[in-house]
């Protein structure tokens, strides 16, 4: 049995009524569909009624769906979008206070202002923390504070490796509102962040995310002055999608709870724009190098005294322990590879040993058969940016630090006595 011109014509029309209908609806069309496609005496008259009734439902869908309309949310969920918003407005005017715009003059450019960022304030006493490369070779640095208020600032210390800087101003002990440090040590990735600096110089702009990362590095030493040879790392970087750009450098980058966990210094851009992907100084970096600038202008790191093999394969590959662990046989799948060690070094003087033969891996060379590095001080060392990451924060030159390793199958501790990391 095959259906005839009013009858496809009629289940047209059904069609164009089906999306949005009720059960109740979708039901009266299948009896139609049942009834219509049925022989019947008066064929003709069965199939205009057919194709009448099919249009009358289709319009009365269309006009249901203009009449519905959503309703309004429930309160509970109203209330907690605005207990948020709440909470993003009160940190804004607890920490605004405290941020400063800092503008410079630098030694190789013109007696106009030719570079800006962000700062804000450490203590009462007119100590201000923002980027090495905010103020880097300036011979002029004005202060702006949240009242229009204006005064020059002095270099108090740069540390290159953190890309960390204190200048100081002098001014009403009132007009200071330091800010409160929080613990970067426990950040999570998907944690709410809130960035407050002055992006292209529009003052006191705050902008929100989360982290998207942690435990990232910076050369920021290279980053600085290009032509420097240091290999040293900025370690346990925070890798955020807040929104940072030009002039946002030394900014804090703030908690929900207002508190300082890391400084903003850098994006990663093909424009020179903000693009996703934005980085922040660790404030447990900052509480360990920014009272050594404070008390002598410049800050010390411990060094070890090892190369390990590059975590970093082209632009997306990265070869770790736990990727060559089954391949080589290694007795674990997580820390650090002695690749070398270098002579002199309190790696070398502790009796550590590099590897001692050379393998090739996706067609990078890498030194295998050293010890392996797999915690400090009692705690788990899984990469070399945790290594480097733990050495900054909780050692200083002269520590005894308990190293355990695993030197072919044997698991032992071998005590290092930490030096001044050497400037190159």
């Amino acid at each position: 049995m095959t259906m005839s011109d009013h009858q496809r014509k009629g289940a047209a029309a059904l069609a164009k009524a089906v999306l949005g209908l009720s059960a109740a609806a979708l039901l009266a069309i299948f009896a139609l569909l049942v009834r219509y496609t049925q022989d019947s005496p008066d064929e003709r008259d069965a199939e205009a009624a057919f194709v009448q009734q099919a249009e009358l439902i289709s319009a009365s869908s269309a006009q249901s769906r203009l009449l519905s309309t959503p309703t309004p949310l429930p309160e509970t969920i109203l209330a907690a979008a605005e207990a948020l918003q709440q909470v993003m407005i009160n940190v804004y005017a607890r920490v605004e206070p405290s941020v400063v715009n800092i503008e410079v003059v630098t030694r190789t450019r013109s007696d106009e202002f030719d570079g800006s960022g962000s700062g804000f304030v450490w203590d009462t006493e007119g100590h201000i923390v923002t980027n090495a490369h905010v103020v880097y070779d300036a011979r002029e640095i004005v202060v702006t504070f949240r009242d229009g208020y204006q005064t020059v600032a002095q270099v108090v210390g740069i540390d290159d490796f953190s890309d960390l800087a204190v200048i100081k101003v002098k001014t009403d002990a009132k007009r200071l509102v330091p800010v409160e440090l929080g613990d970067s040590s426990n950040l999570q990735v998907g944690q709410s962040v809130i960035a407050i600096g002055n992006p292209f110089g529009l003052v006191s702009s705050m902008t929100t995310g989360i982290i998207s990362a942690t435990g990232r590095t910076l050369n920021s030493a290279r980053m600085l002055s290009p032509r420097t040879r240091t290999p040293f790392q900025n370690p346990a970087i925070i890798q955020v999608d807040a929104q940072i750009n030009p002039g946002n450098s030394g900014g804090p980058l703030l908690d929900i709870n207002g508190k300082v966990i890391g400084v903003n210094t850098a994006i990663r851009s093909e424009t020179g724009r903000f693009q996703g992907i934005g980085f922040a100084v660790p404030v447990n970096t900052v509480k360990r190098v920014v009272p050594q600038l404070i008390a002598r202008g410049r800050a010390e790191y411990t060094w070890l005294g090892i190369e390990s093999i590059s975590p970093q394969i082209g632009d997306y590959g990265s070869l770790t322990v736990a990727a060559l662990a089954e391949q080589f046989n290694l007795p674990v799948d997580y820390g650090v590879i002695v690749a070398r060690v270098v002579p002199g070094s309190p790696a070398d003087v502790a009796g550590l040993r590099g590897g001692t033969r050379r393998v090739v891996v996706r067609g990078v060379p890498i030194q295998l058969g050293g010890d392996i590095i797999v915690a400090i001080d009692g705690t788990p060392i899984r990469t070399f940016e945790e290594m480097i990451a733990y050495l900054v924060t909780n050692t200083t030159p002269g520590d005894v630090i308990t190293v355990t390793i695993y030197r072919g199958t044997r698991r032992m501790d071998v005590q290092v006595t930490l030096e001044a990391r050497p400037s190159e």
